[in-house]
């Protein structure tokens, strides 16, 4: 797997976690925990985990769980200090080709009402709202779920 310039993409390991915990907390107001990071990491083969790592360290990563012929994005982390380099998009599109590959026929996803860069990017890499979850988030904040059709 590549990366955007001076980036490298690969599986997440055991290792990782608590960087991957450290990106969460930088990331999210509502992070998930280091234990969520090790059972979702256990769950393979079904859920897929990449980082994104530029030598010093992880700087994003991003989660897949293949069910079928839907594949769901359980999350997309990227570190603030290390936004705006298109390691989000890289990794959504890592996501893209392991659903791909694993047969499924479309991708969804939930992210905050109120996460205008992250909707931003799913709108650019054409997913499509199907409904809204009122209330989804800590403070109320609204879910929308996405889909995007594999072809």
């Amino acid at each position: 797997m590549s990366g955007p310039p001076g980036m490298t993409v690969r599986e997440a390991g055991w290792r990782d976690i608590p960087a991957m915990g450290e990106v969460e907390r930088a990331a999210f107001d509502d992070p998930w925990s280091e234990a969520t990071l090790w059972a979702e990491l256990a769950a393979r083969p079904r859920r897929h985990y990449l980082v994104a790592t530029d030598g010093s360290g992880v700087l994003a990563h991003a989660g897949l769980d293949l069910t079928g012929e839907v594949a769901d994005v359980m999350t997309l982390a990227v570190h603030p200090a290390a936004r705006g380099r298109g390691l989000g998009a890289c990794l959504l599109e890592e996501l893209h080709g392991l659903a791909r590959d694993a047969d499924a026929t479309s991708m969804l996803l939930e992210v905050r009402a109120d996460n205008t860069v992250a909707h931003r990017l799913y709108l650019s890499r054409d997913y499509r709202l199907i409904r809204t979850r009122p209330g989804y988030y800590p403070g109320g904040v609204d879910a929308l779920v996405l889909r995007k059709e594999l072809t």
